[in-house]
């Protein structure tokens, strides 16, 4: 079964608690959301392989480490996993970015995918899934189910703020994916939000209702 890594480091939780509250307008959410998915990529990355790598320094020779050339994606999940792609990109650069849209049927409430574009090497890559949100599920199982229809194997899952609900159902789908959240809250209520969550992370980014 697939790990779940909760990243309660002080800053991190430090950023959560203004992310959540109902007073911080769209700019400043957008910046703690930003800085929170940098700081979660320092725990989301810690197992990338090193080489050793001869340099120079002003005193003497040396073999120090540098990464091992592994290529890494990150694959927001639109509209909200925008927000978190920049933090990560702060630290890793040379990162590729793909994206994969969804919408909620209003009829069957399944996600539909209608939007995908990814690496062209996307089966050789590490690929970071980012939502700040992790309700029920059913955004990030259809996402990673489209992810591995082609090709991509090495899959992690971050999310900001999760439940219970929502964690449980994406191991049972995808047992190989690790989960990588900030916090997993009390529950889902009746209306399908995390309690006490954040709102909805998508409106509080861009603004909108």
């Amino acid at each position: 079964m697939s790990r779940v890594i909760i990243t309660n480091h002080p800053l991190i939780q430090h950023k959560l608690t203004l992310l959540r509250d109902v007073n911080t307008g769209s700019k400043d959410f957008r910046a703690m959301a930003k800085e929170i998915a940098m700081l979660m990529a320092y725990e989301v990355t810690r197992d990338l392989p090193l080489e050793d790598f001869e340099i120079e320094t002003p005193v003497s020779k040396m073999t120090a480490k540098v990464l091992s050339g592994k290529k890494l994606a990150i694959i927001p999940i639109l509209r909200a996993g925008l927000g978190m792609v920049d933090g990560i990109l702060e630290l890793i650069p040379a990162a590729r970015v793909g994206h994969v849209g969804l919408y909620r049927d209003p009829e069957t409430l399944k996600p539909v995918e209608y939007y995908c574009k990814l690496p062209a090497d996307v089966e050789e890559r590490e690929l970071i899934v980012v939502d700040p949100m992790l309700a029920t599920g059913g955004s990030a199982i259809e996402a990673i189910n489209s992810l591995k229809k082609r090709g991509a194997s090495n899959i992690k899952l971050v999310n900001i703020v999760a439940c219970p609900e929502g964690v449980e159902a994406v191991r049972t789908a995808h047992p190989d994916v690790d989960i990588f959240v900030a916090s997993i809250d009390q529950k889902l209520n009746d209306h399908g939000y995390i309690v006490p969550g954040l709102g909805d992370a998508g409106d509080r980014l861009y603004g909108t209702k």
